[in-house]
């Protein structure tokens, strides 16, 4: 297996910074938009995904910066519908690729010998897990 350079997890760890932003932007927006009755346990829900969002970019932030790199402020465009039930399901694509970028992102950084950084990845990739679920459960999946 080929490694990783430090610089190449510095650019991969800033491209998931920008996408926490995004998520964080995209959270705020559904949970301001979602309607119905059935959706206000949700729209609570949406909110402290999002605040959980932020202390994720926050983590990633240090992390990068302690590594010699410089944080993006970069936030690619969130994903919007006037539907609920698509609101949700774009949520629940993002934790899932998250999912993914984290899974990754953890057997780059030991390989870099980073344990401190994997374990801070393990918690963040937690959390994106905990989402997933509670989307997963709205949407009735």
């Amino acid at each position: 297996m080929a490694g990783i350079t430090k610089e190449q997890l510095i650019n991969l760890l800033n491209k998931d910074l920008a996408l926490e932003y995004t998520a964080m932007v995209q959270y705020t927006q559904h949970q301001g938009v979602l309607k119905g009755a059935m959706y206000q346990s949700m729209q609570k829900e949406l909110i402290i995904h999002a605040q959980e969002e932020l202390q994720h970019a926050t983590i990633l932030a240090a992390q990068i910066d302690y590594m010699g790199g410089v944080p993006t402020v970069d936030v690619p465009s969130a994903k919007i519908s006037g539907d609920n039930v698509t609101m949700l399901q774009q949520d629940l694509d993002g934790e899932n690729d998250a999912i993914a970028r984290y899974i990754a992102r953890i057997t780059q950084a030991e390989q870099l010998n980073l344990y401190h950084l994997a374990q801070q990845l393990r918690n963040i990739l937690a959390v994106e897990q905990e989402h997933a679920m509670d989307l997963e459960q709205a949407l009735g999946k």
